[in-house]
């Protein structure tokens, strides 16, 4: 038996001018009009689960009927509600209360808008972690300050407070145990072979931005407490080289944060406590560090290779700093070029010979510790100043009889033998 009774079909069929339809022929229709529209409504309802929906649109009907080469239904809308009434005379019988509509009113109504095309619009979701305020961002909950009654009472003679709530940074557990490990491997373990492991990671792992903020807090902290610890400073400079070299992180925010530190294990006048702390070495790969964070964020950061070379120019020509500190500046202005080389030491060359020739010689200096300094950024002049050839050999030209049976009784064997290396694959260029 069919769900549509013949007295719909039969009202149906007055509604459209049949009059004289039998009720056997009403009977029969019943269950061809329950077959098509099942199978309208399957189709409809196939429309709406490819456009992820769940609510079942007029638009999806005349889709369907579309499909079926049947002339969809006009007048209805997916946003109108429909409204039945019930007719009278029939309990069970409803139909949608249309209204007459004058054709005059609807000529003299004005146009409606025209539709808008189908676009794509782009906006930022987030710069830099903060979400811009625009209309097509959500808005997020504001943590408001402490309304007026709490606030301490202001005397007429104070300056306005401006209260900043801190602002909650959320890390994964996975993220904190990470962090942890390395800090402890940095402070701890760092000639293991698990720090050189871990240094690999920092340099390849695509999820480590959000630890970021919190490595350059750690790198600051510690180079502040911990100059009179050489191995915990080379650490902390390999830490900052991987994180250079990390491609899938952006750490332009965060250099204004990490270059004073780079700079003080560079120029510092003393690294390290004890006699035996190559602390040339970290100065050498400090330089190497700045040489790269030049070249990789010159471009975003206009004034950062100028500030940087007004400072290690300022410790170089400065009489009053320690060798270490004249040795780190001539290695960072090294490495910032061979034109930094020809327009900023070359220049004050002869001056500055002036100043470090009594440091080197026996006879005017005693101390071996400052000879050996002294002698260390000669050495460092040497290898640099090959851009200009000919001011390289008057550079070390005056000196080679101290390399020949000359008075180097005053040298220990192992400067000799650096500074006889150097000169020697100098003169092979």
């Amino acid at each position: 038996m069919s769900i549509v009774p013949k007295e719909t079909v039969e009202v149906i069929a007055q509604s459209i001018g049949i009059n004289n339809l039998s009720p056997d022929a009403a009977l029969a229709l019943a269950p061809d009009v329950e077959y098509r529209m099942r199978e309208i409504m399957q189709e409809a309802i196939k429309c709406m689960r490819h456009s992820k929906r769940t609510t079942l649109t007029t638009d999806d009907v005349d889709s369907a009927l579309n499909l079926r080469n049947v002339e969809p239904v006009y007048g209805f809308a997916s946003g109108d509600p429909l409204r039945f009434r019930r007719a009278l005379g029939h309990k069970d019988l409803f139909y949608v209360d249309d209204k007459d509509v004058d054709f005059k009113d609807v000529i003299e109504a004005p146009l409606p808008k025209a539709p808008l095309d189908t676009s794509i619009f782009c906006h930022w979701l987030a710069i830099e972690g903060v979400q811009p305020a625009i209309p097509e961002n959500a808005l997020v909950e504001v943590v408001t300050a402490p309304s007026e009654s709490r606030r301490p009472e202001k005397k007429d003679d104070e300056l306005p407070v401006d209260i900043r709530l801190p602002i909650k940074h959320v890390l994964s557990r996975e993220l904190q145990l990470y962090f942890n490990k390395i800090t402890e491997l940095t402070m701890s373990r760092s000639d293991s072979v698990l720090f050189k492991e871990a240094l690999v990671s920092l340099a390849t792992d695509s999820g480590l931005h959000p630890l970021i903020p919190y490595f350059t807090c750690f790198i600051a902290d510690e180079v502040s407490r911990g100059l009179s610890d050489f191995p915990l400073l080379f650490a902390l400079m390999r830490v900052v080289g991987s994180l250079l070299q990390n491609p899938h992180i952006r750490i332009e925010p965060y250099l204004h944060q990490l270059m004073p530190s780079v700079v003080t294990c560079l120029v510092a006048k003393r690294l390290g406590s004890r006699f035996a702390d190559d602390h040339w070495e970290l100065r050498d790969f400090t330089a190497n560090l700045v040489a790269l964070i030049c070249k990789r964020f010159g471009h975003v950061y206009d004034t950062l290779q100028t500030r940087l070379t007004k400072t290690f120019l300022n410790a170089f020509v400065d009489p009053k700093k320690a060798m270490t500190q004249h040795y780190g500046a001539i290695q960072g202005l090294a490495a910032l070029g061979p034109n930094v080389v020809r327009l900023l030491i070359m220049p004050n060359l002869e001056t500055y010979l002036r100043l470090l020739e009594p440091e080197m010689l026996l006879e005017k200096q005693k101390n071996e510790m400052k000879r050996h300094e002294a002698w260390r950024v000669y050495g460092a002049l040497l290898v640099n100043a090959y851009v200009i050839t000919s001011k390289f050999f008057d550079l070390y030209h005056p000196y080679l009889h101290m390399l020949s049976g000359g008075p180097t009784q005053g040298l220990s064997l192992q400067v000799q033998k650096i500074l006889y290396l150097k000169i020697e694959n100098m003169t092979h260029i």
